[in-house]
């Protein structure tokens, strides 16, 4: 007996296909909102601000670090809840990127089991860097399929990079952030008061993604850092901001204008730095659009980042991938000598390497074909055009890598090529 087919669809986007039903399609979708709020002296016992999801008595907080930040804050930090009355755990991890692995997100996972966290009113909390909280929220994203966490970024590389965004993940197989998932904080509190225990280097390790936006879509941020990097640098951004709370879907320098105030160059340039990351994100969170211009600096930084663990940082790492690709720009005119040297020159003032002896024609050649596996098998490789800018190529060959490699060295060197 022959049945016919039939179509049915509720009104949820459910379908249902045949007689009998033979074919169901589901369609669903999931709203993602999430919040990013600049705050002072967040750990000040009288700063109520994270805990303001938790009013009441009776709180829980399970708290995650890293053994660098429990040094430094960890007494502050158990003294903050002790003063609210939050009964808490502090679980204190390794720290460094040859730590971000499975086994630290198994280690949190296994303290939630035993700490007995509430899945839905007891966000989990992460003082740290980038690693850190890339480790938290893979465990987040894992355990009982989600538990709500806050970022507290501690180094400037969390506070405008890995603080904002979307994606966890931890280094497996040899290779950076294989295994990872989508999962926001549900708030990201970002207090620049943490950074003036960083030492110069980690602020130049954040100060390159920041440079990332500058050279790729905010040609105002980069005169920023060509005027003021050094002094942001050396005061580790601790100047304080001008201006009050603002709309986010407001251009900075629209909102400045209109209000008739101006930024300090350190507030102006995490400001313009986080909003840039943030426009370029949004649209695009889950990256279903595989051309992403904040993927600059990433596409010869996992491989070479990896391979010279520990001696270089992620920032330094993608510095150097920003220093050949310019070089690169430059070759194909995309680029004019006189910002190639602006690039390098702004680089060296923010305490940036631009060379590294792993960029070999094999390896980074090794690189490219990694980046194209990952990106849907195209390059879509973003060169910058002049200075606020970027193009997407798909043709970069063995041997461009190689003679930009060669000519990035002899500019080193000093050698005019």
């Amino acid at each position: 007996m022959q049945h016919e087919t039939q179509t049915t669809r509720n009104n949820d986007g459910l379908f249902a296909v045949g007689s009998p039903v033979t074919h169901w399609s589901v369609k669903t979708s999931n709203p993602v909102q999430y919040e990013i709020r600049a705050c002072e002296n967040l750990l000040d016992p009288e700063n109520s601000t994270i805990l303001e999801d938790a009013p009441g008595t009776g709180r829980r907080r399970f708290v995650v670090t890293d053994r660098v930040v429990d040094s430094l804050y960890g007494e502050r930090i158990r003294a903050y809840f002790e003063h609210h009355g939050v009964e808490h755990q502090v679980l204190v991890l390794d720290d460094g990127e040859t730590h971000k692995s499975v086994g630290a997100v198994l280690k949190v996972t296994e303290a939630l089991d035993a700490f007995g966290v509430d899945r839905r009113r007891e966000p989990v909390i992460a003082f740290g860097g980038g690693v850190l909280m890339d480790i938290v929220g893979f465990a987040a994203s894992l355990y009982r399929r989600s538990t709500p966490f806050i970022r507290i970024p501690t180094t400037l590389i969390g506070l405008v990079d890995a603080g904002v965004g979307a994606k966890t993940g931890v280094n497996h197989n040899g290779h950076k952030n294989r295994l990872g998932t989508y999962f926001p904080a549900d708030r990201t509190l970002l207090d620049r008061s943490f950074l003036a225990t960083l030492d110069e280097r980690h602020i130049s390790n954040g100060l390159a993604e920041i440079l990332k936006i500058a050279l790729i879509k905010d040609a105002r941020l980069f005169d920023l850092l060509e005027q003021h990097g050094a002094d942001v640098l050396h005061t580790k951004l601790q100047s304080a901001a001008a201006s009050g709370p603002t709309p986010a879907d407001v251009p900075v320098d629209q909102r400045l204008a209109a209000r008739g105030l101006h930024l300090d160059p350190a507030t102006e340039v995490v400001e313009r730095a986080i909003q840039g990351m943030l426009e370029e994100l949004q649209p695009n969170l889950w990256e279903k659009v595989l051309e992403r211009v904040v993927d600059y600096g990433h596409t010869f930084s996992p491989t070479i980042e990896m391979h010279a663990l520990p001696a270089l940082l992620h920032g330094e790492a993608v510095a150097i991938d920003m220093a050949l690709t310019t070089v690169m720009a430059e070759h194909r005119g995309l680029v004019s000598t006189y910002q190639r040297d602006r690039i390098l020159e702004v680089m060296a003032r923010l305490g940036l390497p631009v060379w590294h002896p792993l960029c070999t024609p094999e390896r980074l050649g090794e690189a490219l074909r990694d980046t194209v596996r990952h990106r849907d098998g195209k390059q879509r490789l973003p060169l910058p055009v002049g200075i606020g800018s970027a193009v997407f190529v798909n043709d970069v060959t063995e041997a461009e890598l190689g003679s930009a490699a060669e000519a990035l060295a002899g500019l080193v060197a000093g050698v005019s090529r």
